[in-house]
């Protein structure tokens, strides 16, 4: 039940019917007996600069959750940004402060992170190929970089994307060995879908058949789509014996950084 005492948490983004964190919060806000609540914002991307500012003077909220379209353009609305949040040009939490200041930060990466090593994977002197170098595949690759992975494969449909992501991880990750090139999966320890591909009714895979034919079964295959959760990837990957992490997975793991970071949950959702 929200009260007049009841301190809130949002979510922005557009469209918001999908995201399942309002949800996951507000049942963990209500088995812990927390006086909080989520709430989900559908906003029109001409009033982000109005958003933000109604932010700074919403003295009952403590911070938001922001996803898609919106990660981008809310970090150049902030007041301050953590440093991976700054290298990454984008933001998935803001936490308000008493003052007023919006502090920005993006947890992709580690909740992505959090889900990996619970699937037994340590990334130092890894390699690894990221497919998808959006939002979520630089904060992913950023992650694993910060982590002390040794060797990143990175892929996207759009070479500008990807030339952009490997100098945001070439200047604080100088031993970080980048390619973009790669004939075979057999030397990954870890493969990422971080594009859409995949998502909903599609059958699409983010990889050629024949060269999916080459993963090993020791490599562990992930995909950041939440729906369907096992994807044309994962089947396929189980098939070849391959340990998988699902979108979901990634999601559930983030749910502590998100609260930790806006200051309603302990680390451990």
């Amino acid at each position: 039940m929200i009260r007049g005492s009841t301190e809130l948490v949002a979510i922005v983004g557009s469209p918001i019917t999908q995201v399942k964190s309002p949800e996951n919060f507000n049942t963990w806000f209500s088995h812990h007996h927390h006086d909080l609540a989520m709430l989900p914002i559908d906003l029109q991307g001409t009033a982000l600069g109005a958003f933000a500012d109604t932010l700074r003077g919403w003295h009952n909220l403590r911070g938001c959750v922001v996803t898609v379209p919106y990660k981008q353009a809310l970090a150049t609305q902030v007041d301050e940004l953590s440093p991976r949040a700054a290298a990454l040009g984008s933001v998935n939490v803001i936490r308000r402060e008493r003052d007023g200041r919006l502090l920005g930060d993006n947890v992709d990466g580690a909740g992505f992170l959090a889900a990996a090593r619970q699937h037994g994977f340590e990334p130092s002197g890894k390699s690894a190929l990221v497919v998808g170098c959006g939002g979520v595949g630089s904060a992913i690759a950023y992650a694993l970089a910060e982590a002390g992975l040794g060797q990143v494969a990175l892929a996207d449909a759009c070479a500008s994307r990807t030339s952009a992501l490997a100098g945001v991880l070439g200047k604080p990750f100088p031993r970080l060995q980048i390619t973009t090139h790669y004939h075979s999966l057999e030397g990954f320890d870890l493969v990422v879908n971080a594009s859409p591909v995949g998502m909903g009714e599609s059958a699409e895979l983010p990889l050629a058949v024949e060269l999916l034919g080459t993963l090993q079964p020791t490599t562990l295959v992930a995909d950041v789509v939440t729906s369907p959760e096992i994807t044309p990837l994962l089947h396929l990957a189980r098939q070849r014996g391959c340990p998988v992490q699902t979108g979901a997975h990634m999601a559930f793991a983030q749910l502590g950084h998100l609260g930790a970071f806006m200051g309603v949950t302990p680390l451990e959702i």
